[in-house]
């Protein structure tokens, strides 16, 4: 963190919109600052493009003027929340009135009236974002900070300006922004924020889904989701948000034997994956990877504790997850349930001899994604046993040099089988029927397993012979 002294706020808001915004706040004789993240993202030395503003009076007004000064129409406003927004050079400037709000128990929808610039602080959610810069000429670029903000970035703390008890019964999203921040930031829970979280979680229940998944996934897409996972599950919030991966944790142990904790196992393999990529989905696939090994779980006293199947019911969970929660269920679910049902793959691969079959079969079944299945499966090694994990990622190295190798010579990624349904229906002289789709099948299983090569001439040829043996007769020539 970086102590700012006053010189250093004023030169900060010193560009020439926010001299725009301050002579248009003394033309209205509305006082007007900067609030918020902006302020935050100063002492942190972070860069935002959105910056927001309150002032004592209209904030629409405000925006109003500021668009006509600086000669743009990219200005919305939001009449029923008394805001309103101008897109200037990639900036996202928000105006808003100094406002105090009271909320119904049932609703995060507040009764808002107008308010000091104070009152406006008192009722953001944390410290560090309830901090101001003035932009009025008598004390330009002072900061106003009520409630500590600064002492609490200095400590990396998160804090709320009232108790907190108020602030996340009043609107519970901010329960799940305080996860957020912390995983963004790298910050501590205060105890108090901590304790309100655990008082109030059950409240969660009054906001939409959406809302909950966009912080669920701003803190996947952070630094440490780790750190913000592990305070939704001991606050008791994950259990409610997201049952299924609450449900990884814990060992059971029998006849002293017991399998590893699943939910900090995949909080490992989310870390380790973290380096490598900022697909919001494939950091998906790594928290599902394992989601249904609850449920698969089986002990044996000769073998132990096993989870046979889990990457199949897993990919078999992923439509439901996704539809609860409300992501997308499209091309991306498909994504990321298709690694969940192959991330076993390639480490089978490790364990034998690698043939060129098993390894067309990887590449035809993962096809464009086959190198985020290998991301994913390195990922996956989170061994403390530094050797062990040594050998596993030479045994990794291996297989994706037979993966390069087998592709550049059959071309496998997305590939479709040469033969056709329309052309097993001319040959035949066949009605739609599952014979057609047996031969197909019978066509690709035989370049997979490399009975035959993958070009036209061979599987036409073999589909004749398939054909013979199945008692039909061609009726048309190649």
């Amino acid at each position: 963190m970086k102590l700012l002294e006053n010189k250093e706020l004023k030169e900060a808001v010193s560009g020439k919109v926010f001299q725009v915004i301050s002579s248009c706040g003394e033309e209205l004789n509305q006082p007007v600052y900067v609030i918020g993240g902006f302020v935050r993202d100063l002492f942190l030395e972070r860069t935002g493009k959105d910056i927001d503003f309150v002032t004592a009076g209209s904030g629409i007004r405000l925006a109003e003027l500021v668009a006509q000064k600086i000669k743009t129409s990219n200005l919305a406003v939001f009449k029923n929340y008394g805001t309103a927004m101008i897109k200037h050079n990639d900036f996202e400037l928000e105006f808003v009135g100094a406002r105090k709000e009271s909320y119904n128990r049932n609703s995060r929808n507040p009764i808002v009236e107008d308010g000091t610039l104070e009152e406006d602080q008192i009722r953001r959610d944390f410290t560090i974002n309830a901090m101001a810069i003035s932009l009025n000429k008598s004390d330009y670029g002072t900061l106003i900070d009520p409630f500590g903000g600064v002492e609490d970035l200095k400590k990396r703390m998160l804090r709320t300006p009232q108790n907190p008890d108020i602030t996340f019964s009043d609107d519970p999203l901010r329960m799940m922004r305080a996860v957020r921040f912390a995983s963004q930031l790298n910050f501590n829970v205060s105890s108090e924020v901590f304790d309100a979280i655990i008082k109030n979680k059950e409240r969660i229940s009054i906001i939409s889904q959406e809302r909950i998944t966009d912080e669920l996934n701003k803190i996947i897409l952070s630094d440490y989701p780790s750190k913000g996972f592990k305070i939704l599950f001991k606050t008791g919030l994950l259990h409610l948000i997201f049952p299924e991966m609450a449900a990884l944790q814990g060992v059971e142990f029998r006849n002293g034997q017991g399998h590893k904790d699943n939910f900090y196992h995949t909080l490992g393999v989310l870390e380790n994956i973290l380096p490598n990529t900022d697909n919001l989905w494939l950091r998906w696939a790594a928290i599902l990877h394992d989601i249904a090994k609850p449920e698969t779980k089986r002990y044996y006293p000769k073998q132990g504790w096993t989870f046979h199947g889990h990457e199949d019911k897993g990919a078999r969970m992923v439509p439901a997850i996704f539809k609860r929660l409300k992501l997308p269920l499209d091309a991306k679910m498909k994504y990321v349930q298709k690694l969940v049902r192959l991330h076993l793959r390639p480490i089978a691969l490790t364990k034998e001899e690698i043939t060129d079959s098993a390894v067309r079969r990887i590449l035809f079944e993962a096809g464009e994604d086959v190198d985020d299945l290998m991301t994913l499966c390195r990922a996956d090694i989170t061994s403390k046993n530094e050797a062990k994990v040594k050998k596993f990622l030479a045994n990794f190295d291996r297989v994706e040099k037979k993966l390069k190798e087998v592709e550049e010579k059959d071309k496998l990624r997305n590939w479709q089988p040469p033969i056709t349904g329309e052309v097993i229906i001319e040959t035949f002289n066949l009605r739609p029927c599952k014979t057609i789709g047996d031969l197909k099948l019978a066509i690709r299983e035989a370049i997979l397993d490399g009975v035959i090569e993958n070009d036209y001439d061979s599987a036409y040829n073999y589909m004749l012979e398939k054909g013979r043996e199945m008692g039909l007769k061609p009726v048309v020539k190649k």
